[in-house]
Formats: C-alpha cells, structure tokens, sequence
C-alpha cells in the first residue's frame, strides 16, 4: 500500500490517498475531486482549472507527460503495511 495526497497529485490539500496500484490512488483523487466541485471549494476549482489549462496546452503531451511522472513518483514511493 502506497499513500501520496491531494496536492501531490495536483489538487489543492493534504487529503492522503492509500492503494496498491496508480491507477487506483488516480481515481480516488478524481472522485475526491468531483467531492470538492460539488461544494464548490475555491482552492480545489483553482487546482482544476490548473489542470484543465495542461489539458489544453499546445504540448499535446503534456497532459500524459504529467501523468507519467506521477505515475513515477508513486513507483517510487515505499510501500507501507
């Protein structure tokens, strides 16, 4: 099991997430994310336009390059019982 948060994966609080793999800590931070929408919490919408603009940058990959490294930082992260 490995923990990263909120503001590690671009959001906008100390939230920690706990999965085995990154595709499953990606998702909780998306669910918490749609969380943090619906109440509408400024720091959060300020995080997602963030993202939104990497979206849409004219670096088609800069979206998947993003993903990667914290694809990478998760690997690297020590497993914990």
């Amino acid at each position: 099991m490995k923990t990263m948060t909120c503001s590690q994966l671009g959001g906008a609080c100390d939230k920690e997430f706990h999965a085995t793999t990154f595709e499953e800590i990606e998702g909780m931070s998306k669910s918490h994310g749609m969380e943090m929408f619906q109440k509408n919490d400024k720091a959060h919408l300020e995080a997602m336009h963030k993202m939104r603009d990497l979206m849409k940058s004219s670096d088609s990959n800069a979206m998947q390059d993003w993903l990667d490294e914290k694809r990478k930082e998760f690997n690297a992260l020590p497993e914990r019982g």
